[in-house]
């Protein structure tokens, strides 16, 4: 029980709580209970027993601390399961639906007793919705639109979300004396942008065959186990608790590079590195690279070892999807894929001036840390009301305070970070800019984003787009195509005349690194590359931990076969600002 379970299971009480027409406080009261345990830093799960270090996290109350404490003894909270009995589980589903919130499911199960994705499908194809409040004919078809989103994402999990499972699963594992390694394997370690199950190999004595019968009991006692799916003598499958597969093998040491090349795949990759061992003599198994004339081991406790064998360099996972890696690794022309250590600053984050959690002093000094040597501030502009956006004159003073904190970290001896002004402008409707030009003007890294109006027509969209990185004080376009994964399909643009004129043009295009965003793909990485366009990669941080992202963007930069001199923000300071646009 983590804080990030504990976090859903009292959102969903909160959603169910609202469906049923509760108290409008008490939901709040979940909403903001399940925000503090989100953001808290201390392990919530491991403190419950402890009444008083649970009311010290600004946000927990009485209430709230004893809905925590029964969550980490019992895996629910009582309101919750008061609730399921009356609906269903199955109704958590339809909030996960685009265009969809806890007032429409209460009036679906209201009018027609609608509780699951199915059940709402099946509804619509019989024109049941018809005729009821709040459901014309475009708010029907955006639900069909979520619907078929939801079919398509089911099962499927971000790249963060399967990281977190998988370090805590290793953690675990390397607590059983005798196993000394636990790797990721699959689509995790090829960093696909979301994964469908996780791959786990452990390797030590205690996985040796004769001896790992203990391990497979262990590794099957595990915690966070909802389903135990198959126990088999070196295999452990289950379901966690938010539905992630999960297929833990204990392997010999002596194998461990076979197994982690053939579980890491891709598929295709796979195909052709077997087809290529046949030709050579060869049979490639999960255990070992073997002579096919008297099955003698060649390779196989480590893949580099496996690689060279087969006359390669050893391939990055991240690039073994057979887009032409084998036939470079062959040629010995691989190139050498940028690493996070390249980069040298993080120009997209905000303040607690719009919606982020830190102050612009807190975010320098998190970027330090990092090792950076530039960041950029770039809150919100105005038209984002809701999370208290820069009006003209606000958008100055906190230039002014940029500057004031910049110059605070010129004058120390030790530390010094450059601090760019900056803005996240939103582009409007019709492709005009949120701020005029003369507070853009004053701006040393504007990034332009849609934030709004993601129903467009294409041609409108495009348009609108283009329009905005027009503006000469536009230097960077962010997030370009606006999903958000899992939950919201890419809007309806022409990307290739967008990239093709922000590189006539000199404008960057943005690689968000968020694990919610990873936006621009690595297709359309590839698709910016192949155009020459000037690509930063940002985390778009809203607090110093999400400067963490970095790591996803990388992941999703490599599996676009991209090196250092593809991204601009591996350029020093000077010369990071000398690559961008010029400003007028």
């Amino acid at each position: 029980m983590d804080n990030a379970t504990l976090a859903r299971l009292l959102e969903e009480t909160a959603d169910l709580l609202e469906i049923s027409g509760g108290d409008p406080f008490r939901v709040r009261s979940y909403r903001n209970a399940a925000e503090a345990v989100q953001q808290s830093t201390i392990n919530l799960a491991a403190v419950a027993p402890d009444t008083a270090k649970l009311l010290s996290v600004h946000g927990i109350g009485k209430g709230m601390a004893t809905n925590i404490q029964a969550a980490v003894a019992t895996g629910s909270i009582p309101l919750r399961d008061e609730l399921l009995t009356r609906y269903s589980i199955t109704m958590l589903d339809l909030l996960k639906l685009s265009n969809m919130g806890p007032k429409t499911v209460a009036l679906l199960w209201d009018s027609a007793k609608i509780a699951s994705v199915e059940q709402l499908a099946e509804a619509i194809d019989q024109g049941r919705l018809s005729g009821l409040p709040r459901m014309g004919e475009k708010q029907i078809e955006k639900l069909k639109k979520g619907i078929e989103d939801f079919r398509r994402s089911a099962g499927r999990f971000r790249l963060d979300q399967a990281e977190e499972a998988a370090e805590k699963l290793r953690d675990y594992l390397l607590a059983f004396e005798g196993i000394e390694r636990v790797t990721a394997a699959g689509s995790l370690r090829r960093g696909r942008e979301t994964v469908g199950d996780l791959d786990l190999l452990a390797t030590g004595p205690a996985c040796e065959p004769e001896c790992a019968a203990a391990a497979v009991e262990y590794t099957a006692a595990y915690g966070g186990i909802r389903n135990l799916i198959a126990k088999g003598e070196n295999k452990v499958s289950f379901y966690l608790g938010h539905s992630l597969q999960v297929d833990v093998r204990l392997l010999p040491s002596r194998s461990y590079g076979a197994a982690l090349q053939y579980f890491t795949g891709s598929k295709m990759h796979n195909v052709a590195l077997r087809q290529r061992a046949l030709k050579m003599g060869y049979t490639l198994s999960e255990w070992a690279l073997t002579r096919l004339e008297d099955e003698s081991i060649v390779a196989a406790e480590t893949e580099e070892s496996i690689y060279e064998a087969l006359g390669m360099d050893w391939i990055p996972p991240q690039i073994r999807e057979s887009l032409g890696e084998i036939e470079a690794a062959q040629r010995h022309q691989l190139p050498r894929l940028i690493e996070q250590t390249d980069i040298r600053g993080d120009v997209h984050m905000h303040t607690f001036a719009t919606d982020g959690r830190n102050s612009i002093r807190e975010m320098a000094d998190a970027a330090l840390e990092r090792g950076y040597r530039y960041i950029a501030i770039t809150d919100h502009s105005r038209n984002l009301a809701m999370v208290n956006g820069l009006d003209p004159e606000r958008a100055l003073e906190h230039v002014r305070q940029i500057r004031e904190v910049d110059c605070e970290l010129n004058a120390e001896a030790e530390g010094r970070i450059r601090i760019f002004t900056g803005i996240e402008v939103d582009i409007l409707a019709d492709g005009e800019l949120d701020l005029p030009d003369d507070v853009l003007a004053q701006m040393d890294i504007v990034i332009a984003s849609v934030h709004t109006l993601f129903n467009q027509p294409r041609e409108q969209m495009t348009e609108r787009i283009l329009r905005a990185i027009e503006n000469p004080y536009v230097r960077i376009l962010g997030h370009p195509t606006g999903r958000m994964l899992l939950r919201r399909e890419p809007y309806l643009l022409d990307l290739p005349s967008i990239l093709r004129r922000a590189a006539e043009m000199g404008v960057a295009v943005e690689h968000n690194a968020s694990a919610e965003r990873l936006d621009l793909s690595d297709r359309d990485l590839r698709l910016a590359k192949e155009m020459g366009c000037k690509i930063v990669v940002n985390t778009d941080a809203h607090d110093t931990r999400q400067l963490d992202r970095m790591g996803y963007g990388i992941l999703q930069l490599k599996r676009a076969w991209f090196t250092s001199q593809d991204v601009l923000n591996t350029l020093d300071a000077d010369a990071f600002l000398a690559a961008l646009r010029p400003r007028p």
